[in-house]
């Protein structure tokens, strides 16, 4: 891994704190066992994914409401996939 897409990797890390318990279990898990293995462009779904606001996220992730954009849902749905792995 090259230096630049380890510091990416650990912003990755430090944004998926995001405070909200329910938002917090989901995605700093995913963060730390599964960004690095992400393709590119995945890893540039996921950054953007952390750039949303809480609300948005929460709602996603809840199954509420799916995100109009198919990056998100993508990303989204490779969250809730990890998240829904047996351990």
């Amino acid at each position: 891994m090259t230096e630049e897409k380890e510091i990416q990797a650990k912003r990755a890390i430090w944004h998926s704190r995001r405070g909200m318990l329910e938002l917090d279990v989901l995605l700093l898990p995913f963060a730390q066992q599964q960004y690095a293995q992400l393709s590119d462009d995945d890893q540039l779904r996921y950054r953007n994914l952390l750039d949303k606001e809480d609300p948005d996220l929460f709602t996603w992730f809840m199954e509420h409401a799916e995100p109009e954009d198919p990056d998100m849902k993508r990303i989204v749905d490779l969250v809730l996939a990890f998240a829904r792995q047996p351990r």
